[in-house]
């Protein structure tokens, strides 16, 4: 069984499999095709914090396979965590019923926890301050499908780098290319956490702390703002300090390079001006769109892997079976040697 629980469990060459197999999925669903690859299978979505891309997304990309969905969208409320059942117990139950579970909760750890208890693959769909793993595969893919590689790239991470978890969990995944650096810019009530930076430094990832946006923008490839996250600062007071520190407007805009690309994992709430959306470089309408088809080729490794998924002779996508796919510096292609797959 795998369950996908943190950014670090995934290698480059799993990062690639599944960039391909969703390349394979949005030409597919770009062209109308109607796919049956999870008929049969049903996905419990789970959420215990609020949630408009991830669980709508999750819950579009099992429809997409032809499977089924039951949902809680708020699940502190209306489910029986009220009562004062156990998350442990709740995936029990919960696992009876469905062949894959997407967890979002409020606490970091949680889905380890249900991980741990679990008849099925368990999925975090981000677990309070600490990871949000399939978040930052679809801003890694959003880096692929906009810059055509991912070695060779100065990455900008900026805003709520302390509470959010797409920072740290696409920082991970960032430390598997080559030649990356990532230039960290927070107020400083919300410094990127050591633990962060400490894997980098294993990985030999160059990393620095700035506090110059406007110098930082200027030698970005990648500009990854975020949005400083009110619901998790401990008092008003320090999230007032903090908010509005960095905002991306026109005038920054202008600093940019010509070629860099604007993400954003959404929702925003003021640190990005709407007059940056007509630009060519703001990909973040792009970068949220994309993450369908990364949750549709996720599903299908989870549900594979647990040996469920696919019938004999079909012909849905391999990844484990997958030999090496090469992603080209500059091109935006991929090519798959497959052994013992054949690609969707």
């Amino acid at each position: 069984m795998r369950h996908v629980l943190g950014a670090k469990q995934f290698t480059r060459p799993e990062v690639e499999a599944l960039f391909e197999t969703s390349r394979t999925f949005e030409e597919k669903v770009k062209g109308g095709q109607v796919l049956d690859r999870l008929r049969g299978r049903i996905m419990a979505t789970v959420f215990f914090e609020p949630s408009t891309r991830t669980r709508l997304s999750f819950e579009a990309a099992m429809l997409r396979l032809g499977g089924q969905v039951i949902s809680t969208e708020n699940a502190a409320q209306f489910s029986s965590a009220i009562k004062g059942e156990t998350l442990e117990d709740s995936i029990r139950v919960i696992g009876a019923y469905a062949d894959v579970i997407v967890l979002r909760h409020h606490e970091e750890g949680a889905a380890a926890r249900a991980a741990a208890v679990s008849s099925v693959p368990v999925i975090n769909a981000g677990d309070g301050p600490g990871e949000h793993p399939t978040q930052a595969l679809l801003d890694l893919y959003a880096i692929y499908r906009e810059k055509g590689r991912m070695d060779g790239l100065r990455v900008a991470m900026v805003g709520d780098l302390a509470y959010g978890r797409t920072v740290h969990s696409l920082a991970y995944l960032l430390s598997l290319f080559r030649d990356i650096h990532i230039d960290f810019v927070s107020p400083p009530e919300t410094p990127v956490p050591d633990r962060v930076l400490a894997y980098l430094d294993e990985r030999g990832t160059s990393w620095s702390r700035e506090t110059d946006l406007a110098r930082v923008a200027a030698q970005a490839d990648v500009l990854y703002q975020t949005r400083i996250q009110k619901e998790r600062f401990p008092s008003m007071e320090m999230y007032e300090r903090a908010y509005g520190r960095y905002v991306l407007d026109p005038s920054l805009l202008a600093r940019m390079r010509a070629d860099a690309v604007i993400l954003h994992p959404l929702p925003r709430a003021g640190e990005i001006d709407p007059a940056v959306d007509a630009d060519p470089r703001a990909a973040y309408f792009r970068q949220a769109a994309g993450g369908l088809y990364v949750r549709m080729a996720l599903l299908c490794q989870c549900l594979e892997d647990a040996g469920e998924a696919y019938p004999e002779g079909s012909e849905a996508l391999s990844v484990l079976a997958m030999g090496t796919i090469s992603i080209a510096e500059g091109k935006g292609t991929a090519k798959a040697q497959v052994k013992g797959g054949t690609p969707a």
